[in-house]
């Protein structure tokens, strides 16, 4: 049976990069060419994805003629106070307002320990398409991971929600050659870094699950990128010193020392966490 031949209800979590834009061609592949209308293809964006990201999402929408719902959180004036919208890839927030508000809201910031970020902008944003939008009960919950992934497939598997977790690469057995070798044969492609299979600014651009060395790398490249997260860190630390990561320096701190230390690409593994590639 071909492991992408999903089963609705379901939603395919599409991030954006090389990996989930691989599978969601496989899936659409194996349902002959068009999706059913209970498979629903969702990216949520926290308005830090790089721009080449959402071409890259619109791209896919157009060139592969399948409908890509893009949403957000956002924050209503009365409870539920989180909420859900669709927007689409000329009204999505592209200077990290989602996330900003989140963190003005909760008025702390995230860590390696309390990922609300990943929750809030992320999972139930999807959550809430999936029950409140389309009115599902249960559901599949279609993910980009490979079969040289093996840790953070079980991770998933081990997760216990409204929704069942499927994992149609894993089953497949494709692992990041397959993915790299697919793009190669296309005539579109994710205008990013490709290091070694993986893109380093991809997902949130400076995610701070990020290794130290891989946001050196990028910082190198796009010093600019840091500029938001080091206003998100001089706003809550004014008092407290409060930075998204106790144990390596601030973003301002790597922005002076990408500037003079060598970057290796040892550390490009990220925490599990339900952002993919």
């Amino acid at each position: 049976m071909n492991p992408y031949k999903i089963e609705g209800p379901a939603l395919i979590s599409f991030s954006g990069g090389r990996t989930s834009g691989f599978m969601l061609w496989n899936i659409i592949k194996a349902h002959g060419g068009s999706l059913p209308e209970d498979i629903h293809v969702v990216f949520a964006n926290t308005g830090k994805e790089a721009p080449e990201t959402l071409d890259f999402v619109n791209e896919v929408s157009e060139k592969w003629g399948i409908k890509i719902h893009w949403l957000e959180m956002y924050l209503g004036n009365e409870r539920p106070i989180y909420r859900t919208k669709e927007v689409t890839y000329e009204t999505a927030s592209r200077n990290g307002e989602p996330f900003e508000a989140l963190l003005d809201h909760r008025k702390y910031l995230p860590n390696p320990v309390t990922r609300f970020c990943t929750s809030e902008l992320k999972i139930k944003v999807m959550y809430r398409f999936m029950r409140k939008n389309k009115g599902y009960k249960d559901w599949f919950n279609v993910i980009g991971l490979r079969y040289d992934e093996p840790r953070r497939v079980s991770s998933a598997m081990k997760q216990y929600n409204t929704w069942t977790n499927a994992t149609p690469m894993y089953d497949a057995k494709h692992t990041v050659n397959d993915v790299t070798e697919f793009w190669g044969k296309q005539n579109f492609d994710l205008n990013l870094t490709n290091a070694f299979g993986k893109t380093p600014a991809g997902n949130c651009d400076l995610c701070f699950l990020k290794g130290m060395d891989t946001t050196i790398s990028i910082l190198k490249e796009r010093p600019e990128m840091a500029d938001w997260w080091i206003k998100q860190e001089q706003k809550f630390g004014k008092q407290s010193g409060a930075t998204f990561r106790k144990d390596r320096p601030s973003y301002i701190k790597l922005v002076d020392i990408s500037k003079t230390q060598q970057s290796l690409f040892n550390d490009d593994d990220q925490m599990t966490c339900f952002c993919h590639d």
